[in-house]
């Protein structure tokens, strides 16, 4: 299948649905093929230490402590499903991460394309077991900050329960931004060896500045490409200065489709556009 490739919306929308829908036009208009969100219930996800506790970057901070900041950023279930119609009303899939059980009980009532399970949260079993069986749906799970017995783990656990064919795996390093270094590209050819004889797949989440290692994982094979998306970079929050702008999301997208056209094999050994210029330069030789 082509790569389909996801604007990750989050919570760039700083907590106002008329710039998630903003965002979510932008997304569809670069040529990016899903619009996706985050939804969590804080004082589930949140102990009370952790959400009464100052925002560890202040300047960034939408409130006065990490869980009221984190409230600020949160789209109710029916601001969801606004969002959701709103997808289908200019042409664009709509789906969401989901943070824990209660989250994932309400996205999965919506039942968008897929729904995917943040690195941070991919060993909570029980939210991951809800889904499996009550959610007929692609499960997506990235594997940022994941030992590889901790993958080994998640891979049996969807095996065991019948879903190993419709989990994605996301190759992914957790960072904000993350350099060249520690992208680790080729952590990708692990995660198809893993998923070689399941009808799974393999997607790469990237936190990186710039598109060409995302052009890379496109050459390795990957489904899915998933990017961090804002309108603008400079706003307050943590994810913005790792988010690609309108620009950025538009010449991945062209970029992606040009690269996917020209990973092809020669359909003869001397192609059309080659012949006229055969006639004309070809020198032979015999000795």
């Amino acid at each position: 299948m082509a790569v389909k490739i996801i604007a990750e919306i989050g919570c760039n929308h700083k907590g106002d649905i008329k710039i998630a829908q903003d965002l979510i036009k932008a997304a569809k208009r670069c040529g990016a093929d899903v619009a996706k969100f985050q939804k969590r219930n804080n004082k589930l996800l949140l102990n009370k230490k952790e959400y009464e506790s100052p925002h560890p970057e202040p300047w960034n901070s939408y409130g006065n402590t990490y869980g009221l900041h984190r409230e600020a950023l949160e789209f109710n279930i029916d601001q969801h499903k606004e969002l959701q119609d709103f997808c289908s009303t200019i042409g664009i899939e709509y789906t969401s991460s989901v943070w824990e059980l209660d989250s994932a009980k309400e996205i999965s009532e919506l039942n968008p394309l897929f729904i995917k399970v943040p690195s941070a949260t991919n060993l909570d079993f029980k939210m991951q077991k809800f889904l499996c069986e009550n959610y007929n749906g692609k499960i997506h799970v990235s594997v940022g900050m994941t030992k590889k017995t901790e993958i080994a783990q998640v891979i049996k656990f969807y095996t065991k329960k019948g879903r190993i064919d419709d989990l994605v795996l996301y190759c992914c390093t957790s960072g904000y931004p993350v350099s060249e270094k520690d992208i680790c590209l080729l952590e990708i050819k692990n995660l198809q060896k893993l998923m070689e004889t399941t009808g799974g797949g393999v997607g790469f989440s990237g936190h990186h500045l710039g598109i060409a290692p995302d052009i890379a994982a496109v050459t390795l094979g990957v489904d899915w490409i998933e990017r961090h998306f804002t309108l603008d970079r400079t706003w307050k929050g943590t994810d913005h200065a790792a988010s690609l702008e309108p620009e950025g999301l538009r010449r991945l997208c062209r970029d992606i489709k040009n690269v996917e056209k020209a990973l092809s094999y020669k359909e003869e050994d001397i192609l059309t556009i080659e012949k006229p210029q055969r006639a004309k330069l070809k020198k032979c030789i015999v000795e």
